[in-house]
């Protein structure tokens, strides 16, 4: 006769239970019945984990032992995984075998693990392989969905290079479900293409209304996140009164996912202050009825940093200066985070420091701060963005040189990168270029290329732009030594997205190495748009009569505030200018005047009285000091021949003519002088 600990567990293998819960009883039956029975106990684990009884997976594992949990790793990772701990759960699937590893199910797994713990790329490369894996497998719909949601991920956290050409744009098979779709317009947001996002969330909604497949409850869990979604586009394309409409129908109580109910709240909030009447200690009100996330549930941290700036935003506009100078400076000082990830605090201080102050005055009362934190980028960039709109762009880049040659000088592991770090080398090349100091662009693009050139593969994603920038840019320069760095960027970059098909990056390096080295360029000639094709439909001999046009580089702003003299506008080609038309003033007559009938107004009316050719002065004074006012006339010779000479004692004065000075007397030593000697003297008055 057979034991009953076999007899149960033959009849647990035949039978099809639908009732989890009743699974879960039969299964502890049996391990009561035999402690060592691991299909009892897998049973019981697979039932657990269908009731959302992650936690009690987990010490059912534990109880079963060692040899319960060599059996069950996808079950055990994915446990670990729905309680929240990804490190734990990553650990155990890359403890399987790779028979184990390399199964359906645990490459799915593997893809949600990596895409929670906000390792995009590994999960991108998983759900890729999982596609390309022949055969129907039932879960292409399921894969379609998660690769969308991975690629916008991708383009939130500023790796969208890491897509291939075919992957960034969402195909037509994209648009017939709600579900692709709703995750193609993710994706559009991500890359700020705001007008197609919001047709593609209005597509995605209709879709869902329009199904047939859910239940009127499954619809509206399905519907709101999309209209959560929809409220911010409709928010940052300035359209406040349709996102406020919208927001109205969203009830957020009703959004079954906690950290959606938390993106609709931030929505709120952040549509309740804008306006110009705007409360907002109403809106703080409405803030704090939000509730945190518990559990396991949580944002993303790029959603986190959003959410936390418009908080302090809005303690900002409650003018609670102080709370926030104070706060924001003991997060930027004590907090060991990396100094770029704190720039976002550093400006909040800046506002909270100078209580929303701007202009000079604001930039006084910054200087003495950046001296007690000269490792704040943030402030740093404020005080920057100040002198440019004050006018100064040549104190900004004073400030930021200092600040640069200040990071080159401390030996810290960690600041050659923010020395390098694609916004300031932005900010130091925009400066430059209000400059006109073009020289300094390609010298500091040629340093940042030298940087991140010498960074390995896994490190250089984030500075993509900056080196497809900085070949360009090196390209340009007649200088062989920066055409030689071009072409190393633009080697690197090639390297680097080999599967991505950088069609920039192939072309500069095609035009860097296509006089010095064949060989380099010739594996990259097919893969760029044949010159024919590019110049269809272009008249060459049409361009050749137009002529070239040249692009005036902008001159390096003067110091000096002096005037060009009149004509003197530092054009060489000034001379072969016809003269400039004087423009005559309209004739201004009175609003009575008729031709013919009225007489004509006095041209000399608007002179004074005195200088007009009608004045006749009154009595013999005026008439006598008329005759002597030259009034721009000639002076009379008698005038100009008379002086004054006083007499001795103080007897008077007397007028007597001047010597002449154009004739010289031809007498001796006893003989009259010059020709005016023979003059008769006047008397004056006595």
């Amino acid at each position: 006769m057979s034991s009953p600990a076999a007899a149960l567990t033959s009849l647990l293998r035949a039978a099809t239970i639908q009732d989890h819960d009743e699974a879960v009883k039969v299964a502890n039956a049996a391990i009561k019945a035999s402690k060592g029975d691991l299909e009892a106990h897998h049973t019981r684990v697979v039932a657990l984990l269908n009731l959302d009884r992650f936690d009690d997976a987990l010490r059912a594992l534990a109880e079963g032992g060692n040899a319960l949990e060599a059996r069950c790793l996808l079950e055990k990772a994915y446990a670990q995984y729905k309680t929240g701990h990804l490190q734990e759960a990553r650990a155990t699937a890359d403890a399987a075998s790779a028979t184990d590893a390399a199964s359906r199910p645990f490459r799915h797994l593997r893809a949600q693990i990596a895409y929670r713990a906000e390792s995009f790329a590994d999960a991108a490369d998983l759900y890729r392989g999982l596609a390309l894996q022949p055969g129907q497998h039932g879960d292409e719909s399921d894969i379609r969905i998660n690769t969308l949601a991975t690629h916008a991920q991708l383009e939130w956290t500023g790796l969208g290079h890491r897509l291939r050409d075919g992957e960034r744009q969402p195909s037509r098979a994209d648009l017939e479900s709600f579900e692709t779709a709703y995750n193609a317009a993710c994706l559009h947001i991500a890359r700020a293409e705001l007008p197609k996002a919001s047709i593609l969330l209005k597509r995605a909604r209709d879709l869902c209304e329009a199904s047939d497949e859910l239940s009127p409850e499954e619809k509206k869990g399905e519907l709101l996140p999309i209209m959560v979604q929809h409220v911010y586009v409709l928010s940052q394309l300035g359209k406040d009164e349709e996102a406020a409409a919208l927001q109205k129908q969203v009830i957020t109580s009703d959004i079954p996912e906690a950290p959606t109910k938390v993106v609709s709240q931030n929505n709120e909030v952040a549509l309740a202050g804008t306006g110009t009447e705007s409360n907002p200690y109403l809106t703080q009100r409405i803030a704090e009825q939000a509730g945190n996330l518990t559990g396991t549930d949580r944002l993303f941290e790029y959603q986190q940093s959003v959410i936390k700036r418009n908080r302090y935003a809005l303690e900002l506009q409650m003018q609670k200066f102080h709370g926030m100078d104070a706060l924001t400076h003991e997060y930027i000082v004590s907090t060991q985070t990396p100094i770029l990830e704190k720039a976002p605090f550093g400006v909040i201080n800046a506002a909270a420091h100078t209580q929303m102050e701007e202009g000079k005055a604001a930039i006084r009362k910054l200087l003495p701060v950046l001296e007690k934190r000269p490792d704040d980028v943030g402030l740093l960039l404020t005080i920057i963005q100040l002198h440019v709109q004050t006018g100064s762009p040549g104190s900004a880049t004073t400030v930021l040189e200092t600040f640069l040659k200040r990071l080159e000088a401390t030996e810290r592991a960690d600041y050659p990168d923010v020395r390098f770090a694609p916004g300031l080398v932005a900010a130091a090349v925009a400066l430059f270029r209000l400059q006109g100091r073009q020289n300094s662009i390609r010298a500091e693009m040629a340093r940042a290329s030298a940087h991140w050139r010498s960074k390995p593969e896994d490190s250089s994603s984030t500075s993509t732009s900056l080196l497809r920038a900085a070949g360009i840019e090196l390209l340009r320069s007649s200088n062989p030594e920066d055409v030689a760095a071009a072409g190393a960027t633009f080697e690197k970059l090639v390297a680097a997205q080999s599967d991505a098909q950088d069609g920039i990056a192939a072309a500069g390096l095609v035009a860097s190495f296509a006089t010095r080295d064949f060989s380099k360029v010739e594996p990259y000639l097919e893969k760029l748009t044949p010159v024919e094709r590019l110049t269809a439909g272009i008249d060459v001999q049409a361009l050749v009569n137009a002529g070239v046009c040249s692009v005036a580089v902008p001159a390096a702003p003067s110091s000096s505030k002096k005037r060009a003299a009149p004509g003197n506008t530092g054009d060489n080609n000034s001379k072969d200018r016809p003269a400039a038309k004087k423009r005559r003033r309209k004739l201004r007559l009175p609003k009575d005047y008729e031709e013919g009938k009225t007489p004509k107004p006095d041209p000399e009316r608007w002179l004074p009285l005195r200088d007009r050719s009608t004045y006749r002065p009154k009595g013999k004074k005026g008439k006598k000091r008329a005759q002597e006012a030259t009034q721009g006339g000639v002076v009379k010779d008698r005038d100009r021949n008379e002086e004054t000479l006083e007499l001795v004692g103080g007897a008077g004065a007397v007028k007597v003519e001047k010597a002449g000075s154009g004739g010289v007397g031809g007498g001796g030593a006893g003989g009259g002088g010059g020709g005016g000697g023979n003059k008769k003297k006047k008397k004056g008055k006595k």
